[in-house]
């Protein structure tokens, strides 16, 4: 009976477990060429490595590379467009003892940064 039950626990568990949405279909009329412009404008680059981004290279922060593939964003929210997308507009609101400011971002602005960020680790 334990090892069925076990088996049960692992299955549901699996089930909750799904890779990352794809950018393009997450959120369509969101675009990587403006959401680099808009990193590029209020300097998420100060604090991150992020890929395309030629200078600065910041290493306060976490690199930028790759979040089409993990699970996680700042290691407790659904890797999802649209939260990251939330969570680089207000971080604070979202994960209350982050070091992240809230970014000079319009709910566009946010959607395009992360379509960005999605697409550089395509």
């Amino acid at each position: 009976m334990r090892r069925e039950s076990l088996i049960l626990l692992l299955a549901i568990a699996a089930a909750g477990c799904k890779p990352p949405p794809d950018a393009n279909t997450a959120a369509p009329l969101a675009s990587a060429e403006r959401g680099k412009q808009a990193i590029e404008r209020v300097g998420c680059a100060a604090c991150h490595t992020i890929e395309g981004i030629a200078w600065p290279q910041g290493k306060a922060a976490p690199a930028l590379a790759d979040l089409n593939r993990r699970g996680l964003i700042a290691g407790r929210l659904p890797a999802r467009p649209d939260v990251l997308a939330a969570f680089v507009r207000d971080a604070p609101s979202l994960v209350p003892d982050t070091a992240m400011p809230a970014m000079p971002l319009s709910q566009s602005e946010a959607l395009d940064v992360a379509s960005y960020l999605y697409a550089i680790g395509s």
